[in-house]
């Protein structure tokens, strides 16, 4: 599940792989657990434009999760039976930002959707350049590309798309701001495509639920291409992330839990101001869902 990114500027990359809001109400969710309301009807209404109608909790006292890691970011949960959003730090969970390598998901559907590629088994070419990381310096199919994370393989896989079919899916999956500017191979790495915390568990639910606008059997093999984790209690599907192009750099971690019968979609970017910091994107992350009953204790 880990992999590695291309070094940040001037840094040699390695393995890759506040205080509590005052709340008004405390309402269960995942696990029984009770989450901490916001304190007031503007608060909520901040972020409730994302969540599409349904309730949004803040949860501004698990900052300190973040904080202990030593990293400033942003986390969002929602739990669609209940349609309701968690949030951590209600305006970051809103800010649109470059979505680095969680494209890879709605990518390889886009890939199969278009014919780019004739299932996850065909091989694809990366297009023989050096590459920063060894293990993409060769052809794999779209399992293993995902695997490693393997930025020219995708790059190939977009330019059999082309920014004219890029962008009619886009817009017909309704992702984040739904740019592809004039580079079809750079697009999702160095914008303008951007998508935030919110709109990445609206996304993620819909295909957790097979309810994009795409063939259910396309939307199976993406949902198998991420799942990195299963056992008795929970499976969980996930994508890590890491954007060089911003200065500090962004690394993401999305994904989803089904456990239970339901699904909580779920998205943690932070800031990496140095590569150690990727290698919290998914500690920070699971102790989070931890903390909110999604995930079991260990």
């Amino acid at each position: 599940m880990g992999h590695r990114r291309p070094p940040l500027r001037g840094l040699r990359l390695r393995a890759m792989l506040g205080a509590a809001v005052l709340a008004v109400a405390s309402v269960p969710l995942a696990g029984g657990v009770a989450y901490a309301g916001a304190g007031t009807a503007a608060t909520a209404a901040a972020v409730g434009h994302a969540a599409e109608g349904g309730r949004v909790v803040v949860r501004d006292d698990l900052r300190k999760v973040f904080r202990e890691a030593g990293v400033t970011g942003t986390f969002a949960l929602l739990d669609v039976a209940r349609n309701r959003t968690v949030v951590v730090d209600q305006a970051r969970a809103n800010r649109r930002l470059i979505p680095a390598s969680t494209f890879k998901i709605p990518h390889a559907l886009i890939a199969l959707e278009t014919g780019a590629v004739a299932d996850e088994n065909e091989v694809i070419p990366y297009g023989g350049q050096p590459q920063p990381i060894p293990e993409w310096e060769r052809d794999m199919n779209l399992r293993d590309a995902i695997k490693v994370s393997n930025v020219p393989v995708f790059q190939t896989l977009a330019r059999r798309i082309g920014i004219k079919r890029e962008r009619q899916w886009l817009n017909r999956l309704g992702y984040g701001n739904r740019q592809v500017g004039t580079k079809v191979d750079r697009f999702w790495l160095d914008g303008p495509l951007k998508i935030s915390a919110v709109e990445q568990t609206r996304f993620l639910s819909r295909l957790a639920r097979l309810r994009l606008p795409a063939a259910k059997k396309h939307q199976r093999t993406v949902r198998e291409l991420v799942k990195v984790e299963q056992t008795k209690k929970y499976t969980l599907y996930a994508k890590t992330g890491w954007g060089s192009a911003t200065e500090p750099g962004i690394g993401w971690w999305v994904g989803w839990v089904e456990r239970d019968g339901r699904v909580y979609a779920f998205a943690l970017n932070i800031d990496v101001v140095k590569d150690a910091d990727a290698e919290k994107r998914i500690p920070v992350a699971r102790k989070l869902l931890t903390r909110l009953g999604v995930l079991p204790a260990s």
